[in-house]
C-alpha cells in the first residue's frame, strides 16, 4: 500500500508515500462516477507505516523483531475524500510501546489537508516468534522490504548489521 518511507526515527515517528492512481483496481467498485479511495485502505496504509515503526522500534530497544498485528482501530476520523492523481502522506507517531502492545497516532494528508486521523493499536509477542528459524526469516523479509522502500534504511542497516547472516 505504500510507495516509498520517507523517514522513519525508532520510538518516534515514520512518515511515508502512497501515489494513487486511476489504474487502482478498487476504483472499478468505489465508486465508478465518483472514484474514491477507501477508508479502509487508507488506514491499511497507515498501519503499515505504524508497524514498520514498531518493528524498529522494539529492535532497537529489546533486540527482537517484533510481528505487530493490527488489533484495534480507535477513532478514525475521515476529512475528505482521496482522490485518483493525489499523493497521500502518512504519518505515524508512537504514543506508547508496552511489552506486547504499541499505540500509535496516525494521519493521512493530501497536498498538507489533513483527509484522515486515527489511533492504531498492536499487539505482539514479546518474546518474538517461538521458532529461532522463524525469527530469522521474519526479519530477513522486514529487512528485504525496508532496503526496497526506505531510502534511510542504508544508514540505519550499518548502525544495525544483520548479526546471523545465512
Amino acid at each position: 500500500m505504500i510507495d516509498r518511507i520517507d523517514e522513519i526515527v525508532p520510538g518516534s515517528r515514520a512518515a511515508a508515500v502512497k501515489g494513487v492512481t486511476l489504474a487502482e483496481d478498487y476504483f472499478e467498485d468505489h465508486f465508478p462516477k465518483f472514484p474514491v479511495v477507501p477508508g479502509v485502505l487508507v488506514i491499511e496504509a497507515l498501519a503499515q507505516v505504524s508497524g514498520k515503526l514498531i518493528e524498529l522500534s522494539v529492535f532497537e530497544e529489546r533486540g527482537l523483531w517484533p510481528f505487530p498485528v493490527l488489533s484495534m482501530v480507535r477513532s478514525a476520523k475521515f476529512r475528505r475524500f482521496i482522490r485518483p492523481g493525489e499523493q497521500i502522506r502518512l504519518e505515524a507517531t508512537i504514543a506508547e510501546i508496552r511489552d506486547e502492545s504499541a499505540v500509535t497516532k496516525c494521519k493521512a494528508s493530501v497536498d498538507g489537508k489533513t483527509t484522515t486521523d486515527v489511533e492504531l493499536l498492536f499487539v505482539f509477542d514479546p518474546e518474538g516468534l517461538s521458532d529461532a528459524l522463524d525469527q530469522d526469516e521474519l526479519q530477513d523479509i522486514e529487512r528485504k522490504w525496508l532496503r526496497i522502500l526506505w531510502a534511510g534504511f542504508p544508514e540505519w542497516e550499518k548502525k544495525h548489521p544483520r548479526k546471523v547472516e545465512k
